[in-house]
């Protein structure tokens, strides 16, 4: 069969014009619209659980003094950018299922896609914080007061400015193509991949190639000193002869490493399963990430509160607290006869 050379295909060839203005998210392709209504409620619900859950965390840490501690700032920051990401990814999808609002324009497509990433990335270096935090107050215990509020502070807030700076220059980097193809987004939100492989151009590739390398080492680096360090923990616990201190170690360690897992072990599943030749449906796919990138946020405020002894004990005795007073003041109250 011969193939016909159209002027169409030369100028979506060989032009350097961005024809596209705005791209149209497809959400769930697959989703039947009678199920419109019950999965834009479900997201209602993970987005206030999200907003809530973290925002009630910032709260108990911001007013509680017993939780101003190092480890408990790491949290603080980890709770923020779980809010900032709720907010960066779900009102969108929501509209899509409320009122039809499929289209973004041009310029809020890559904005969403910058804060997608970078949060992310900033994501993946806070829980190495958090590893290396742990990781001195159990092999290094005299030499654990050098990690104070402070030194905290300033390498989460470098976290947080570096990865904004670097991920400019990969969003940036992407404005470089062309987009004159197709201007439909399979998936929830604007995400690198999928807006770049409607790019045209002899850079499409490179690009491709640039922001992969950059994922993998926003990836991949954290999560390799994150192995480390909790993999040394679990042998100092082992060698410990005292099972009181070992309890203690791994309650304090369980849910640092649950939160990891549950941030880390769906995406290196995701990765493992494409390259090992897996291939997912289009909605699969698409589910698996919403959930990997949502679950942990909603997840997270409730392993602080319940498996974390500070949190817990803080939320008890404000409670308490406010019973006892509650009590006197009706104990006070005058009776009117």
């Amino acid at each position: 069969s011969t193939h016909i050379i159209t002027p169409h295909c030369i100028i979506m060839k060989y032009t350097n014009i961005t024809t596209i203005k705005e791209f149209i998210i497809t959400g769930f392709p697959g989703l039947l619209p009678e199920y419109y209504g019950p999965v834009s409620a479900l997201l209602l619900l993970i987005f206030l659980g999200i907003v809530v859950g973290n925002a009630f965390i910032l709260a108990v840490i911001m007013y509680e003094r017993t939780l101003h501690k190092p480890t408990y700032l790491i949290f603080f920051h980890l709770a923020m950018t779980d809010i900032a990401f709720g907010i960066v990814t779900l009102p969108k999808i929501i509209a899509i299922y409320w009122w039809n609002d499929m289209t973004s324009s041009f310029g809020a497509c890559f904005t969403q896609m910058y804060f997608v990433h970078s949060l992310g990335a900033i994501h993946s270096l806070i829980l190495l914080i958090m590893a290396l935090d742990r990781f001195v107050a159990i092999w290094f215990p005299f030499r654990y007061s050098v990690i104070t509020n402070r030194t905290v502070s300033i390498a989460c807030s470098v976290c947080w400015v570096v990865t904004f700076i670097r991920m400019l220059g990969i969003v940036l980097h992407a404005l470089t193509l062309p987009y004159c193809n197709l201007n439909i987004v399979t998936q929830c939100y604007c995400d690198h991949i999928s807006i770049t492989q409607l790019g045209c151009g002899d850079n499409v590739t490179y690009v491709k190639t640039v922001a992969l390398v950059n994922a993998l080492i926003s990836l991949l680096v954290p999560l390799s000193f994150i192995i480390f360090s909790y993999f040394f923990i679990i042998i100092a616990v082992v060698k410990m002869s005292h099972s009181e201190r070992r309890h203690k170690v791994l309650s304090t360690c369980a849910p640092q490493i649950f939160i990891t897992c549950l941030y880390y072990v769906p995406r290196c599943f995701v990765y493992l399963a494409h390259s090992l030749g897996f291939s997912l449906s289009t909605d699969a796919r698409i589910v698996i990430t919403m959930m990997y990138s949502l679950i942990p946020a909603v997840v997270n405020p409730i392993i602080y509160c319940l498996k974390t002894k500070d949190i817990k004990e803080a939320l008890i005795q404000r409670f308490r607290n406010r019973k006892v007073s509650i009590a006197i003041k009706i104990d006070h109250k005058p009776n009117i006869r």
